[in-house]
């Protein structure tokens, strides 16, 4: 007879900074490419004065604020394919006997 009490992995879990770093680490590198293909063709003063004219934004701050917005994106891309790639078997259990 099987035994359903105890919860059985096909592998132990990952450390908390090995999960945070596969996520953070290649979307980091996505970032800063998509930042230089972005940057080498719109000019981030042009980019603000298109969209917020009376806000006084910095070449190198409107860099930085670009990096951080392609960062975002590419780590929610990462976590949401980590997300889809955790082992069934964490949360598909076989039903206990009845």
């Amino acid at each position: 007879m099987a035994d359903h009490t105890a919860p059985r992995f096909d592998h132990p879990p990952r450390p908390m900074a090995q999960r945070v770093g596969a996520i953070l680490w290649p979307s980091f590198f996505a970032a800063g490419v998509a930042t230089m293909v972005f940057f080498a063709f719109v000019d981030p003063l042009a980019l603000r004065d298109m969209t917020f004219p009376n806000i006084e934004i910095s070449r190198g701050l409107g860099y930085s604020i670009g990096f951080f917005m392609f960062w975002l994106a590419t780590a929610a891309s990462s976590l949401f394919t980590w997300i889809l790639l955790r082992p069934a078997s964490r949360f598909n259990r076989p039903l206990p006997p009845q």
